[in-house]
This record gives structure tokens, sequence and C-alpha cells, in this order.
């Protein structure tokens, strides 16, 4: 792969890697981490894809591997108290709705993101996800559920499932 086709990947894809990546890091700092190493595991890993699709399922599947790497890191849990306090909090997201989601548990929410937010089918999550297609089912009506329940006690939008 040329630098060329990189850049049309990333230019094409970076919307959809920050996104992928900020609703698994729960911050914009981190997402931006995630998007540069993703990008730069493109460029340096240069795999060979037989379509755009193939393509963004790489990309979408690095970022799910990256955004794991750096939650479970040593360092991201050891932040001494005075660097944590420093640290400016993401500004709210707007709705309650994507409040809601953004609550939800990390496995829960991934699925949530790649079906409505990146229109994937669910057995190109799976793919991503690295888990069967009933898995994600599974996740997504777990999601569901817990959306109509939390919404509905708040009195906010409806969820549709």
């Amino acid at each position: 792969m040329d630098a060329k086709e990189a850049g049309r990947l990333a230019e094409q894809f970076a919307p959809a890697v920050y996104r992928l990546a900020y609703a698994r890091a729960g911050n914009a700092a981190d997402a931006e981490d995630v998007m540069q190493d993703v990008f730069l595991r493109l460029l340096t890993k240069a795999p060979a894809f037989r379509d755009d699709d193939h393509a963004r399922a790489w990309l979408l599947r690095v970022t799910v591997n990256r955004a794991k790497d750096l939650l479970r890191s040593a360092g991201r849990r050891n932040v001494p108290l005075e660097e944590a306090e420093e640290v400016r909090a993401p500004e709210p997201p707007e709705g309650e709705t994507l409040r809601e989601v953004l609550a939800l548990p990390p496995k829960l929410r991934l699925a949530v993101h790649l079906f409505y937010y990146e229109e994937l089918p669910v057995k190109e999550i799976a793919a991503v996800l690295g888990i069967s297609q009933s898995a994600v089912k599974t996740r997504l009506s777990r999601a569901r559920e817990q959306l109509r329940t939390s919404l509905s006690e708040g009195g906010g939008e409806r969820v549709s499932g």
C-alpha cells in the first residue's frame, strides 16, 4: 500500500475510527491517541485489502484493540491525584439518549455504536469485535433493554428496537 492509498483510507474512515475510539475510551484525548495509533499501524503494516469494506472492518478492529490496550495500560490505571485534578472533563454529550448510550457498559456500548452509529450489520460487528453473531444480538438486546429502562425512568426519548 502506498502513502496515497493510506491517505485516502485515512480521509475516508477517520471519522468512524474517531467515533469508535471515543465511544470506547470515553474522552477526546484518548480517542485521538487511539486514532493516531490506528493510522500509524495502517502505514507500518500496509495490509492488502480486497475492497473498502475490508479496509473499514480492519480499521475498526484495530481501533477496538488499541482502545482496549489503552484502557488496560498500567499508566492509565495509576494516574497520580495531582495529575488527575488537572485533567478537564469532556463536554457533556448532547441529548439524553446519547448520554445514556455512553453510560452503558463498554461491551454493550460498542455493539450499539457499531450498529446504530456506524450502521454495520451484525455479521460485520461480530468480525470487528471477534465474537459470534448471536453474542452481538444478545449485546444489542441487553443494551436496548437498559436504554428503555434508563430513559423511561428519566422520562426521556423513546428507544425502539
